[in-house]
């Protein structure tokens, strides 16, 4: 069977009820016909116009009893409540039988720098959260590999990701709610390396829901060249669990099969050069900020981005996600409704979304409402709530309000920072 291209569909399941009726007769039957599909879809099957009969050494039964062995069950190789119990489960495609698992012939990439595109996006999340759990979701695989995944807002990339419901162009539909959630190709041309999720599910940041972080690290996984793991506690395990944000996402099967496949971490992080020490005690930060669900930390020509479900941080060269961009900033903030940051240096700032500085940019400060003798902000930050950003400057901070901007002009409200509060000056400044 041809893999290259082969799209693991996870999280399909016959739309069957969980209780069967209550003649016997009917039960069998409705259980076999349930058997016999499940290892028509997922171990290769072919009834050849065989009744459900079980014998010992009949194809069905021997297919039976590697799917009872894939799955840890006892291995009778008939159709006991155990058996029929774990095929009505949500899961994904065709189970690989190793200790951990990569599609037939290893396909992978052959470069450690991909492209992706998210080219729609679905209406049961924000932008923001969608571009969220599918950054997260690739650095679930980023940082145990030299792997760098940069974010493209158009054209071709290495792994496309759109959310379609039933048909949509690659002969594999989506069967509706709770059904099949999301396949994905291993890598090659074409399809390869892209990943489908289905518009009919109800798609949730929460584990209440389908969680797209989990389900999105699992399918990026097969976009890497990994097939399924026999392991319950592995990510790419075939059956879907909800997701627990308390346990740590990949197991030791799935870091030794990308790992076998492209190498470990250490590899790429050696080539940095003059390292800052990182455990120091007089270690500072040259700003700190929170940028799509991660804290992000400057420091120098450095950056280190840590997410709060990750116990490590990714370490990076500045310049290797904006190449323009200067070392050692300033301030930087999050504006999370925009999926924007915006960065200072000096007495000018730039606005970046994903890898990409916005066209414009460096601006002078004094287009914020500063007076041109303002030459650094020493830290900022944006309440999104409020709609209020606020820059500090030794002993005083300003707020600005995104409604004044919106209007046209800027309007600046100087404070004096006090030990035992906070005095206001009420010295605005328009632009």
């Amino acid at each position: 069977m041809k893999v290259g291209n082969l799209p693991f569909l996870l999280l399909s399941c016959a739309a069957l009820s969980c209780a069967f009726p209550a003649n016997r007769r009917q039960t069998k039957e409705e259980g076999m016909q349930l058997i016999q599909k499940y290892l028509e879809n997922y171990y290769g099957f072919k009834k050849d116009g065989e009744l459900f009969v079980w014998k010992s050494n009949n194809a069905m039964t021997q297919k039976l009893k590697e799917m009872q062995e894939f799955f840890g069950l006892e291995v009778t190789g008939k159709l006991d409540s155990g058996t029929l119990d774990l095929v009505q489960k949500h899961r994904c495609g065709v189970p690989d039988v190793a200790g951990f698992s990569t599609f037939a012939g290893e396909p992978k990439w052959t470069k450690h720098v991909l492209t992706y595109r998210i080219v729609n996006y679905t209406p049961d999340l924000r932008p923001a959260d969608v571009n969220t759990a599918i950054e997260k979701a690739l650095h679930v695989w980023s940082r145990v590999t030299p792997l760098r995944f940069i974010k493209k807002d158009r054209g071709d990339a290495d792994i496309m990701i759109s959310f379609a419901a039933r048909g949509h162009d690659d002969f594999i539909p989506f069967d509706g709610p709770g059904g099949s959630l999301a396949h994905a190709y291993a890598p090659g041309k074409d399809f390869g390396g892209d990943a489908h999720f289905d518009e009919d599910e109800t798609w949730t940041k929460s584990t209440e829901g389908t969680n797209l972080f989990y389900v999105a690290a699992h399918e990026f996984g097969h976009s890497l060249g990994l097939s399924h793991s026999k392991d319950p506690n592995a990510l790419m395990y075939p059956v879907y669990r909800k997701f627990d944000p308390s346990v740590l996402l990949l197991h030791q099967d799935d870091i030794t099969g990308i790992q076998y496949l492209y190498g470990n971490s250490k590899f790429f992080i050696n080539f940095y050069p003059a390292l800052p020490n990182s455990c120091s005690s007089n270690l500072t930060f040259d700003a700190v900020t929170s940028f799509r669900g991660e804290i992000m930390f400057f420091k120098d020509k450095h950056i280190w981005r840590k997410h709060p479900a990750v116990r490590t941080a990714d370490f990076e060269l500045i310049s290797s996600f904006w190449p323009r961009l200067p070392p050692g900033v300033d301030a930087a903030y999050e504006i999370a409704e925009k999926d924007e940051m915006v960065i200072f240096k000096g007495n000018e700032f730039w606005v970046v979304r994903g890898d990409t500085i916005l066209p414009g940019y460096p601006q002078n400060l004094y287009t914020l409402g500063f007076s041109k003798d303002v030459s650094k902000i020493d830290a900022a930050f944006h309440n999104g709530n409020e709609g209020t950003t606020y820059y500090f400057i030794e002993d005083k901070f300003w707020s600005s309000t995104s409604h004044l901007r919106k209007s046209g002009r800027s309007s600046l409200f100087t404070y004096q920072i006090c030990f035992y509060g906070v005095q206001r000056r009420m010295s605005p400044t328009f632009q």
